[in-house]
């Protein structure tokens, strides 16, 4: 997965936090994309359909591009 977003032009990344997102947010940022990390009860209100990974990343991508949306600040992590 790496390598297919290193061919990217930098880009906005919107991911829901969950357990491994500050990992990929971290590699991703060194491949010189901006991440944006949001908790899941940010996400949830812009799910249209039932939950499965098309509406969650419908709803994330609708998320990511609102201008009041709260991000999560990574830690460094060691």
């Amino acid at each position: 997965m790496g390598v297919f977003f290193a061919s990217l032009p930098p880009c906005l990344i919107g991911m829901e936090a969950c357990g491994g997102a500050h990992h990929w947010a971290r590699r991703l940022q060194t491949f010189g994309h901006t991440v944006r990390l949001m908790a899941p009860q940010f996400v949830k209100p812009y799910v249209k359909s039932n939950k499965n990974d098309a509406a969650d990343a419908e709803a994330i991508c609708e998320a990511v591009g609102r201008p009041s949306m709260l991000g999560i600040l990574q830690g460094r992590g060691g």
